[in-house]
């Protein structure tokens, strides 16, 4: 089952996909949020271009994991997805992700300058990762 990662954020929005068998996650691209509809038909686009059949989004929680305003923002993401898409949509606990998605990319080598395009589709992969891994 090949599955989309979504690393929610109010200005970017991460995308990452799992290969057909849904084992492994893999960085796709990041979605720059002009308005809620553009953000939403890239992301519709992607559905069906890839033949996503679930999303796995990250739930924002803070350290000590209770809910946010950024949980809160996030659940309504989730709700308007599920409406627009007819997917099943998985909140995954991402605390962490974020540093995480930091430290690979530093350990892969890749420059300051590079890393802040690349944040947001690494925390996708780590939130759709650890979706896959536990299921």
């Amino acid at each position: 089952m090949r599955v989309l990662g979504i690393d929610f954020g109010l200005r970017r929005i991460g995308l990452a996909i799992s290969d057909a068998e849904g084992e492994m996650a893999f960085p796709l691209k990041t979605v720059f949020k002009q308005t809620r509809e553009q953000a939403f038909e890239e992301i519709r686009s992607v559905v069906i271009q890839r033949g996503v059949e679930a999303v796995a989004l990250g739930l924002p929680l803070d350290l000590e994991g209770r809910r946010t305003l950024s949980t809160r923002q996030a659940e309504n993401f989730r709700r308007e997805l599920c409406t627009r898409l007819d997917l099943p949509v998985h909140l995954v606990d991402e605390t962490c992700t974020s540093a995480q998605a930091e430290a690979k990319l530093r350990e892969a080598g890749v420059p300051p300058k590079k890393r802040k395009a690349l944040l947001d589709q690494q925390a996708a992969v780590e939130i759709l990762e650890s979706f896959l891994h536990n299921r």
